[in-house]
């Protein structure tokens, strides 16, 4: 990549960031119901009922971080992280980051610190998971990314992003453990509890 090239790829991104930061601003003004939540996929505003069934398997997949790591572990839960591409301001269900992650200057997680998303799919927005924040996460280079579809009653496991895509894919069947240790993670991911919907 020449100068001039990385000089434009920042100023797209600094002009992106400050995009979603103000559609992340009118959104907060906005009366959004409660139990719903709001992020933005490729510039389009999605908004999504949460369901028992989809918090209870965020909670089984945070629950399965802490045991593991303790409770100072990096993992959050619908917390707006900017990902490449058109104005993607993601609320990831689950994301680890580095021990080492700080947020930037604005006070946003980068996404080059992430090394672990989870999402739980609804109706509404399963094309999101399994195509455009799929993607984005793995241009990024999201080492784990994780999809799990209580519809289908499996997991969907995305690992070795390359050239924009996931080299690696496995389906695991809620009640199969997935075994990430031999990844950054690093743990072996329960899916016992998940409930189907």
């Amino acid at each position: 990549m020449t100068v001039l090239e990385d000089r434009i790829e920042m100023a797209d991104a600094d002009a992106n960031t400050k995009r979603l930061d103000e559609w992340f601003e009118r959104l907060e003004r906005m009366p959004v119901p409660e139990g719903f939540r709001v992020e933005i996929v490729g510039g389009n505003v999605y908004m999504t009922r949460q369901r028992d069934t989809h918090w209870e398997i965020i909670f089984e997949i945070l629950l399965s971080f802490v045991e593991r790591f303790g409770r100072k572990v990096r993992v959050f839960s619908d917390v707006r992280i900017d990902f490449p591409g058109h104005e993607n301001g993601f609320c990831p269900d689950v994301a680890m980051l580095k021990d080492s992650a700080k947020p930037d200057d604005a006070g946003h997680w980068r996404h080059q610190d992430v090394e672990f998303v989870a999402e739980v799919i609804s109706q509404g927005t399963a094309a999101n998971d399994y195509g455009p924040k799929k993607t984005a996460c793995a241009v990024a280079e999201v080492p784990v990314y994780v999809i799990a579809d209580p519809y289908q009653g499996r997991c969907h496991v995305y690992t070795e992003p390359k050239d924009g895509d996931y080299a690696v894919q496995t389906r695991v069947d809620f009640g199969t453990d997935i075994d990430l240790t031999g990844t950054v993670v690093d743990l072996t991911l329960r899916t016992d509890e998940f409930p189907l919907d």
